[in-house]
């Protein structure tokens, strides 16, 4: 496996410090940010894209993932999501990730992170009702992602739609594409009560990306810096190398904000000391 850091821990920084950064630390990857202020698709234009990847290049830094869950470009983290009881909003969350999609094209990355449907509405419960409206957007985007080749990766998260391992199961199940597939985090699932070892295997036909942050003992979710936490991280990455995946696996930590240059290192020294 390999390692990379996502830039939304530094949105404090130009896209361009964050990636200087990242790279001088050591990170082999970088998870790209699709949101403001660093690559929101409609401000994102061949002048930054051609910066950007020439960046990377002289970093020789390879693109994990593109992080296209967030949208404080329109609206806050969750906000406007697949299963919004407005359509226009809906529209919005499935514009943005054909965008996505053709960004990442555009740059050479595999695959995009989106949110798992988004938080239930308190005034529409019905859970069949807004899967049904999750995988209608879904079906809008993923014919894009198959035609451009690009993975989209849901990430189930606590408190949202889908949030555990059954749930995201019976989801992806009914969906007849191989360009949906799972973005693990491996915190997410510590915080609804699973062990993320045992989710792996689990879950292991459809990952094709990790997300990587420690959680405290409690379980709130709240990302910590791996090894100030309580997840077994030697049990799960003895895990990750069992089932033979070789990709990324990406640090997230964007609670970081006022120093995760020094958040992103104290990371990637832990890990390093635990994998080699």
């Amino acid at each position: 496996m390999k390692l990379a850091f996502s830039t939304n821990a530094f949105k404090r920084y130009s896209l361009e410090e964050a990636v200087s950064m990242i790279a001088e630390i050591g990170y082999e990857g970088i998870e790209l940010l699709c949101d403001s202020p660093h690559a929101y698709p409609p401000t994102f234009h061949e002048k930054e894209i051609k910066s950007f990847k020439d960046q990377i290049a002289k970093f020789k830094l390879q693109i994990s993932n593109l992080n296209a869950f967030t949208l404080y470009s329109i609206s806050d983290v969750y906000h406007p999501s697949w299963i919004e009881d407005d359509k226009e909003l809906r529209e919005l969350r499935i514009i943005h990730t054909i965008n996505c999609i053709k960004l990442a094209k555009k740059i050479g990355a595999k695959n995009l992170s989106t949110e798992p449907g988004g938080p239930i509405n308190e005034r529409i419960t019905n859970v069949k009702y807004l899967e049904k409206l999750f995988m209608e957007g879904l079906n809008r985007v993923s014919p894009i992602a198959e035609e451009e080749n690009i993975k989209i990766l849901i990430e189930p998260e606590p408190d949202l739609l889908l949030e555990n391992s059954n749930q995201f199961l019976d989801f992806i199940k009914n969906l007849n594409t191989n360009h949906i597939r799972l973005n693990f985090d491996i915190g997410h699932f510590y915080c609804v009560g699973e062990d993320p070892a045992e989710m792996i295997y689990k879950l292991c036909e459809y990952i094709e990306h990790f997300h990587l942050a420690d959680i405290a003992t409690n379980r709130i979710h709240n990302h910590l810096i791996p090894g100030e936490g309580s997840i077994n991280f030697r049990s799960v990455l003895k895990t990750i190398e069992t089932i033979g995946y070789k990709g990324f696996v990406t640090v997230e930590l964007y609670p970081y904000q006022d120093n995760p240059k020094e958040a992103a290192k104290r990371a990637y020294e832990y890990l390093n000391e635990i994998l080699y």
